[in-house]
């Protein structure tokens, strides 16, 4: 009997001291991120990488059948032989794909950042939101100037190698004021454009990989990361 009493005497001691130390731990979770939200901007939707990424995607395939229409199987690099005339259809096209397919990524990225951040209870657009697409819109225009001058001098092959590198040099600058996923894309994107650079008849290609498949890849892990294991803890604090 001394025995029983005993043990339920430890077990009520370890309960408590259990339930006591929690306290401390879910005090130091919620400064952490309290501070996180003070310096990054944490409501960058990973679905908004995923999103662009296919719309990427699908922009490059249009492009694909476009420059290589008139050949059974297409060749990669047989759109820098085109003729003159031809290469100048080809380049509005391309002009316009590429504009139809950053408006759309740009107001889906918009549309998941504002659900998540609606989700969470943030505001969309504060101080670090302005520094992050302050530091991102600097290479981003001057890579947008940069390939404008390019056209002019119709150098056409050196475009795909200039935007992924210049994109990759304004999610580089970004990245201090969000996650750190974003840092590590940006070093990708600049390592495809300098291959692309060095394999000029290869742009498409390395267009689909840096702007498609590396922004679905790293949306996803960023979602499932940030934004799916933030959803389980709502349900687990909610039961």
């Amino acid at each position: 009997m001394v025995i029983i009493i005993n043990f339920c005497f430890t077990l009520q001691y370890k309960v408590l001291y259990m339930e006591q130390n929690q306290e401390p731990i879910q005090q130091l979770t919620a400064i952490r991120n309290l501070m996180e939200r003070s310096s990054r901007f944490i409501s960058l939707s990973g679905l908004s990488g995923v999103s662009a990424g296919v719309i990427a995607l699908l922009g490059t395939l249009m492009a694909f059948f476009y420059l290589g229409k008139e050949e059974p199987f297409f060749n990669i690099g047989s759109y820098t032989l085109l003729p003159a005339q031809k290469i100048n259809q080809s380049m509005w096209f391309l002009l316009i794909d590429a504009v139809v397919v950053l408006v759309l990524a740009l107001l889906s990225g918009i549309y998941f950042t504002t659900r998540k951040a609606r989700k969470e209870g943030q505001k969309v657009w504060d101080h670090i939101a302005r520094r992050m697409v302050i530091n991102l819109l600097i290479p981003l225009m001057t890579g947008g100037l940069f390939c404008i001058i390019l056209l002019y001098h119709r150098l056409f092959l050196l475009l795909a190698p200039a935007t992924l590198i210049f994109y990759g040099l304004a999610l580089l600058n970004a990245s201090k004021y969000t996650y750190h996923e974003i840092r590590v894309l940006g070093l990708i994107e600049i390592l495809l454009g300098l291959l692309a650079g060095w394999l000029t008849g290869y742009g498409l290609l390395f267009w689909a990989m840096g702007f498609g498949v590396m922004h679905i890849f790293y949306g996803m892990m960023m979602y499932f990361r940030h934004e799916d294991v933030k959803e389980e803890e709502c349900k687990v604090n909610s039961e």
